[in-house]
């Protein structure tokens, strides 16, 4: 999978969207027989599967996060799977989050880890039986959507209202991950966050498929100390201008900016340049939960990059604040339903 979308994809489909329009075909014909004809193994304990149309970041993880509060104050004890995309380890891993690096385990897993029981396992099947075997009694896998071999009891599509789906295309053409019919007819529901409208016909397409349709937009947590600050803000994510636009709805005066690939890992150059910048110029420095995780403690002046840089949280409210408790309820009679079902293809 592409790890950084070029720009070309979320803007009108041109000439290159057209010239890879070939491969893209191949591709989504590969993609959507793969969907179909995946043979999927059964979940030890309930699974929410937080997925998204296209490449790129979607808010998958402060969904995710949101669903896994929602199932701790109904009591239960909810667990992270995660592929750990920018890790380095190939072992079935308990993420610690005082022990772990980015570069071990990813920088999701990092923040994920300090909400809940977060395992990091390349093979999902056996990362969602370490995670029952820890003790978890409801598995939230945050992407794997198009590609995990596990069933979903619910599968919950995130699209961001700003981008959609961008130009429509399937890769490498554009950065829909596989045919959009195909990616509805797996899917229970789609969750559109924030208030714009490159998502609206996705989300009329959803609907027309009977799929439940729920609505949320990202909140910062923050107190207002950026107001008329003038600030450098970096970002390495996969969509850093939506950073920027959170940032100047602080009432921070964006000076500079600095972007980076998704789940990049910063040079010690790349620390230095932002640290004199800012010093030199009297900014402050802003950036991502996200990002600040990636800073390791030893690696040059990441410790002091970290230490300067204020970060801005971000949480997911739905329009709706009883839907996580209704998708962890949904989530939990699916799998009751399927263990019934599986229980009499068993029995002689």
């Amino acid at each position: 999978m592409v790890s950084e979308a070029p720009p070309f994809w979320w803007t009108k489909a041109d000439w290159r969207a057209y010239a890879l329009w070939p491969v893209s075909w191949v591709y989504g014909r590969i993609a959507g027989m793969r969907m179909d004809r995946a043979r999927r193994a059964s979940a030890p304990v309930p699974l929410i599967c937080v997925g998204n149309f296209t490449v790129g970041g979607a808010g998958k993880t402060p969904t995710a996060i949101a669903l896994a509060r929602a199932a701790k104050a109904k009591g239960l004890k909810p667990g992270f799977l995660s592929r750990g995309y920018g890790g380095s380890l190939d072992v079935t891993t308990v993420v610690d989050p005082h022990h772990h690096r980015a570069r071990d385990v990813g920088d999701e897993p990092l923040l994920l880890a300090r909400e809940a029981l977060t395992v990091v396992c390349r093979r999902r099947v056996e990362g969602a039986r370490k995670l029952a075997a820890e003790g978890a009694d409801i598995i939230i896998m945050d992407d794997g959507f198009q590609s995990a071999r596990l069933a979903f009891d619910f599968a919950l599509l995130v699209v961001d209202s700003g981008r959609g789906i961008g130009n429509g295309h399937l890769v490498p053409s554009g950065p829909v991950r596989a045919p959009i019919g195909d990616q509805l007819r797996h899917a229970t529901a789609l969750l559109k966050i924030g208030s714009g409208s490159a998502a609206d016909p996705l989300v009329r397409r959803a609907a027309r498929a009977g799929k439940p349709v729920y609505a949320a937009e990202t909140i910062r947590v923050d107190e207002g100390q950026l107001a008329g600050v003038k600030v450098l803000a970096w970002a390495g994510i996969a969509d850093p201008e939506k950073f920027f636009r959170t940032v100047r709805e602080t009432g921070a005066m964006i000076e500079e900016t600095r972007s980076f690939p998704d789940h990049h890992h910063f040079s010690d150059d790349e620390i230095a340049d932002l640290l004199d910048r800012a010093a030199t110029q009297g900014y402050t420095l802003v950036t991502t939960s996200k990002d600040l995780v990636r800073l390791e403690p030893g690696h040059g002046r990441a410790g002091e990059l970290a230490a300067k840089s204020k970060v801005i949280e971000i949480d997911v409210r739905f329009d709706d604040p009883s839907v996580p408790g209704k998708v962890i309820d949904r989530t939990l009679a699916a799998a009751r339903t399927r263990k019934l079902r599986e229980a009499k293809a068993i029995t002689p």
